[in-house]
């Protein structure tokens, strides 16, 4: 399963915390740890360093206090803990799949659980709010979708249409529930 994955499992870059105007970059593949540098100062002393690079294996990161201290420092401790968990080969696999194959996953949640996946990260935000699942959502609901529907879902959005089509099918307490779990509506339709 693992060599499904793509490297970089994981890669990020930034500005060191202040004063610190050094630039970063880390990232962590399938076979070690990539961590560079780029020296940014205005001092005349250091305007012609060269960038830096230091690559290791999986288990040479594990032991390097140094370089993970580095790393908790410019990118935050929640992105080590990331990292070292995947130098532990404790993959993430649902963030590595395509779009289209994590919506057809995330169209067999009830409403109220894509509402809870949509808060675990920005790429499942962007999923669970997409025009593409809430019209895989209405059509799933509805036996058929007239040519009309689907013209004023591209005016007012599928996911308008959709809670207007719930409000027809669930009581009006289900229809609260389901609105006040997604945060992405201040209205019940």
């Amino acid at each position: 399963m693992a060599s499904l994955l793509t490297d970089p499992l994981f890669e990020t870059s930034g500005r060191g915390p202040p004063p610190n105007k050094n630039f970063y970059y880390f990232a962590v593949t399938r076979s070690g740890v990539i961590w560079r540098w780029w020296k940014i100062s205005l001092r005349a002393v250091d305007r012609y360093s060269k960038p830096g690079e230091m690559k290791e294996s999986h288990q040479d990161f594990l032991d390097d206090t140094g370089l993970q201290s580095e790393v908790s420092m410019v990118f935050g401790r929640h992105i080590l803990q990331y990292t070292k968990a995947l130098c532990q080969g404790h993959y993430d696999y649902l963030e590595h799949l395509s779009d289209s194959l994590l919506l057809r996953i995330i169209n067999y949640l009830e409403l109220e659980d894509v509402g809870q996946l949509g808060r675990t990260s920005r790429r499942f935000r962007q999923l669970c709010g997409s025009e593409e699942f809430w019209e895989q959502a209405v059509r799933r609901r509805c036996n058929t979708v007239s040519a009309e529907v689907a013209s004023l879902a591209l005016e007012v959005g599928w996911r308008s249409i959709f809670f207007t089509i719930c409000s027809y099918c669930h009581d009006s307490s289900d229809l609260v529930y389901i609105n006040n779990t997604n945060k992405q509506t201040n209205r019940t339709l």
